[in-house]
């Protein structure tokens, strides 16, 4: 038979087995939360307009297109991409110069975030803020 003491120390006891479980499982279900995002990658910039063909197109279609998107003129445009490679500057390995303008330009027209703009141009956000 137990005394009260006994049966007072096995049903704390018994609490703290059942706080130790809770919280274990808890952990382990955050780490599986935070984790799977690594193990299971799914494509986020998957649009089937890249930034360069966006600035492809701005180029190609009506004159106040890109006006409105940019906030240049064509020959503006045009006149900056020379002007910059005058000064030295040239295409990245993965963004050509013509876009790195147009995400420049497009950030100020717009003031959308980094966010957005790595979005409309299909890049990660460190490379769309360099």
């Amino acid at each position: 038979m137990m005394d009260s003491g006994d049966e007072d120390y096995e049903q704390r006891r018994q609490t703290i087995l059942q706080c130790t479980s809770t919280i274990a499982y808890a952990a382990g279900a955050a780490s599986l939360f935070y984790a799977l995002p690594l193990y299971k990658k799914t494509p986020y910039h998957t649009s089937a307009l890249t930034g360069t063909d966006w600035v492809r197109e701005l180029l190609n279609r009506h004159p106040e297109h890109i006006r409105c998107e940019l906030g240049v003129h064509k020959e503006v445009f045009h006149e900056l991409i020379a002007a910059l490679k005058a000064g030295g500057l040239q295409s990245s390995r993965h963004v050509s110069l013509e876009e790195q303008l147009a995400i420049f330009l497009y950030t100020c027209v717009t003031g959308l975030s980094l966010r957005h703009v790595s979005e409309r141009f299909q890049h990660m956000t460190e490379t769309t803020s360099k």
